[in-house]
């Protein structure tokens, strides 16, 4: 299964998100590093220089996530800044002409 737009697949299941309790809005590409960080830091107790490697694993495939997100954002603003730029024709062309 993979996102529309996304060069990255989903490697979490559905089902693995419903059963590690994963809120929705975390239901992205990197959901499958998500649930062992929340399995540490669960075991933990949430101390905050607990689970290091994985939060920063984690933290590092959302942020390359934005960074594709807004690399794709670039392209299409581009893109519709290069169709504005070209002049729209005044008179249409006929056939006879």
């Amino acid at each position: 299964m993979e996102a529309p737009g996304s060069s990255k697949k989903m490697i979490a299941t559905q089902e693995e998100m419903v059963e590690a309790k994963v809120p929705l809005a975390y239901r992205d590409q990197c959901a499958h590093l998500l649930i062992p960080l929340n399995k540490c830091r669960q075991a933990e107790l949430y101390l905050p220089w607990k689970c290091s490697s994985e939060r920063h694993t984690y933290e590092k495939c959302e942020y390359e996530l934005v960074m594709e997100r807004m690399l794709q954002m670039q392209k299409i603003r581009e893109r519709e800044a290069q169709l504005k730029s070209q002049p729209i024709p005044l008179l249409p062309k006929t056939a006879n002409a």
